[in-house]
């Protein structure tokens, strides 16, 4: 039985993601850095019917993260799909960050990503089929959230680097890039941004998209 992953799970897009999967028939898998919110998300997962399992780790420790990874594979079989949605948000000016700052963000919204891909797209091109999706954000640079920014602009071109590598494998790599502020019942909406990486995961591949702009406005 394989599922679904989502890497980086929170109160907005990671559990609006958990529960439009499960809805969709997937096992889930969560892994986030906070147990004790982790668990509670799950529980509401779990209301969709579908089996949840739960892990903690920092995405930003690469073994422990690789060890989530593969207790979800052992729980739940190869993934069908792996969403990493991980982000470290924050506003910054142009040189308000010492370097250990912004290594700290992109450590987050980059690194773990790519922690991610390593572990999970080989498998997915041996089976010729699977979909890996990242989160983006700040489609165009923005002084006041320079980290952002950059990080985003990195997790575009990780992206495209994936995609390159394995989307000829039968891997559909793509990021959805959402364009403004994460809330309930507004514009952006976790639930109905969710539906965006549904509609990615399942559509067919000789439709494949590599980015969706999420801005409904």
């Amino acid at each position: 039985m394989a599922g679904a992953v989502v890497v980086g799970v929170g109160p907005g897009i990671g559990a609006a993601l958990a529960a439009r999967f499960a809805r969709g028939g997937l096992p889930v898998a969560l892994v986030a850095r906070n147990v004790a919110k982790l668990e509670a998300t799950a529980e509401l997962v779990r209301a969709a019917g579908a089996p949840v399992v739960a892990f903690g780790a920092d995405s930003t420790d690469e073994a422990a993260l690789r060890r989530a990874l593969d207790a979800a594979a052992a729980d739940l079989g190869p993934p069908d799909v792996v969403v990493y949605n991980a982000a470290l948000i924050r506003s910054d000016s142009l040189g308000e960050l010492d370097l250990q700052g912004q290594l700290g963000s992109w450590a987050v919204n980059v690194g773990g990503a790519l922690t991610t891909a390593a572990h999970v797209l080989p498998g997915m091109a041996e089976r010729e089929k699977g979909t890996f999706l990242v989160t983006g954000g700040m489609p165009r640079p923005d002084p006041r959230y320079v980290s952002l920014s950059l990080s985003k602009a990195a997790v575009r071109a990780l992206a495209d680097l994936l995609d390159q590598q394995y989307g000829p494998r039968g891997v559909h790599v793509a990021t959805v890039t959402v364009a403004g502020t994460v809330e309930p019942g507004g514009p952006f909406d976790p639930g109905e941004i969710a539906e965006e990486y549904w509609r990615l995961h399942t559509e067919p591949r000789e439709r494949w998209r590599r980015e969706v702009l999420y801005d409904p406005r």
